[in-house]
């Protein structure tokens, strides 16, 4: 949450573009490249990105991050502290939205800004508690019960395959053979009774009684690089559903300030303020969706990046016939969505290529931003613009 607000500046791109036309003398297709290029330095600035904000954040929060240890790690109170995190921010985004409302309907005198100022800065320091807290108070945790039972040998062994998965050679046969009730089993218990049939189907190989097939590439859930990635459809599919998602929202994002002028609306600052908050909201909520589909439905997480892609489209949809508050059901509507692809899409590439290649996978699905953006607002979007702004200079 933290590195996340430090990467908002690109939304202030909708806010300016406006006065950038004006003032330089642009058409709608230069001021779209300026957009392109801002959404393509979103994807790959990593230079300037560890320049400024993001790392001076993660640095100085390092010392209480503690490490992954899978399962091993989980402690009774992590479900109510995410919880708490969560309930922060959402007061945060509210605040942020109500404040923004306040100043834009009613004058704001100083004293009352500075008093609000420090109420915000309050709000986005109070989720450190957490971290602190757990780095002095938080005691030893003990292995999972069922880890008590085995020798130590077999511990020893089974964490030694947790750590490199790889190393591991699962055969074809494996997943013929081994019994249904296999899957819910423990991890520890579960990776032993795979080795005792691997190692039955060595032996059986040995003796000419099986013929043993390597399988080529790895299966859904297990790791892929990205070069492996590329060469499934799901990963294409994931990623072209992004670029039209990511165009059309970054549509609507890079000219908001403008789509308000033409509206009537002077003060365009509020609308962009508001589609970053509910951006916000919707990272937020669309992995809770997500994860809530999953775990109480069954559903797949892409049902989710649907779902929300059809909110997305409603809300252009509603901009486009002209229909009363227009641009604040569009604003929400475009930002929530938005939001909710980049919770939704990353936990979904790592469920179905691993996290191996993560940050592979994940850097080529950012390339969707910029993307997007010069097929919808560049090619179609200024285009149409541009034709019809110069027939009415012709009319005039």
């Amino acid at each position: 949450m933290w590195v996340q607000s430090c990467a908002g500046v690109g939304y202030l791109f909708g806010s300016i573009s406006p006065v950038i036309k004006s003032v330089m003398g642009y058409n709608q297709r230069q001021i779209a490249i300026l957009g392109v290029a801002k959404d393509l330095g979103d994807s790959i600035g990593f230079v300037a990105g560890s320049l400024f904000g993001p790392a001076i954040v993660v640095t100085a929060l390092m010392f209480i991050i503690r490490p992954v240890g899978g399962h091993k790690q989980i402690r009774p109170s992590d479900g109510s502290s995410f919880l708490f995190t969560y309930s922060i921010c959402l007061i945060l985004a509210a605040y942020l939205l109500g404040v923004l409302v306040l100043e834009d309907l009613v004058g704001i005198n100083q004293t009352l800004i500075t008093v609000l100022g420090v109420v915000l800065i309050v709000l986005i320091l109070i989720p450190v508690i957490i971290p602190i807290l757990l780095v002095f108070t938080a005691k030893p945790i003990s292995p999972p019960a069922e880890e008590n039972l085995l020798p130590k040998s077999e511990i020893q062994e089974a964490s030694s395959s947790e750590q490199d998965g790889n190393e591991v050679i699962i055969l074809s046969e494996v997943e013929d053979e081994k019994p249904q009730e296999l899957d819910s089993l423990p991890a520890s218990e579960r990776q032993r009774r795979i080795s005792q049939l691997q190692a039955k189907l060595f032996q059986a190989a040995a003796d000419g009684a099986v013929r043993v097939k390597r399988r080529r590439g790895p299966r859904r859930g297990e790791d892929f690089t990205l070069l492996q990635a590329l060469i499934k459809a799901d990963f294409w599919l994931m990623f072209i559903s992004l670029v039209l998602a990511a165009g059309s929202g970054l549509t609507v994002i890079d000219n908001l300030g403008q789509i308000c002028q033409s509206l009537g609306y002077s003060n365009t600052n509020i609308f962009v303020s508001m589609v970053s908050i509910f951006n916000f909201l919707g990272r937020v909520g669309g992995g809770y969706f997500s994860e809530t589909i999953i775990r109480n439905y069954a559903f797949p997480r892409p049902v989710a990046m649907a779902i929300f892609q059809v909110v997305m489209a409603f809300g252009l949809l509603y901009y486009a016939l002209g229909w009363p508050g227009q641009i604040y059901v569009t604003t929400v509507l475009t930002g929530v969505g938005y939001g909710a692809h980049w919770a939704i899409v990353p936990a979904a590439a790592s469920e179905l290529f691993g996290l191996k290649s993560f940050g592979a996978l994940y850097n080529f699905l950012t390339l969707a931003s910029p993307a997007g953006s010069l097929i919808f607002s560049e090619a179609i979007a200024s285009g149409i613009y541009d034709y019809y702004a110069e027939k009415q200079a012709s009319l005039r």
